[in-house]
């Protein structure tokens, strides 16, 4: 006969996976993501992006401009993934939330 896990238990196991859940929405302004774009991206024309200040209005217009599906802002000391997405632009800015890179992947 198998002995059911107590809720409280249950709960605990699970809360070290919640941490890593991604939002979709990290960066800048992050309380409204912006409107998704259509297809793969392109890095054409991203750099006149590098060193205008990085915030939700800035990142739909890199969405827009590059034609990705997603975008992942990249802070200062940041760990992400290196994974090659074909569909994500990722955006790193500094200290003074200035974007210093953006780039497909």
């Amino acid at each position: 006969m198998r002995m059911a896990m107590p809720m409280p238990m249950m709960a605990t196991m699970f809360l070290p996976l919640a941490a890593c859940a991604a939002t979709g929405s990290e960066g800048p302004d992050s309380a409204s993501p912006p409107a998704m774009a259509q297809g793969p991206c392109r890095n054409d024309g991203l750099d006149r992006f590098t060193g205008q200040r990085a915030t939700a209005d800035l990142g739909a217009e890199l969405l827009k401009a590059s034609g990705a599906k997603t975008l992942r802002w990249g802070g200062p000391n940041m760990a992400m993934t290196m994974d090659f997405r074909p569909d994500r632009l990722t955006v790193s800015y500094d200290d003074q939330m200035v974007v210093i890179s953006a780039s497909c992947g």
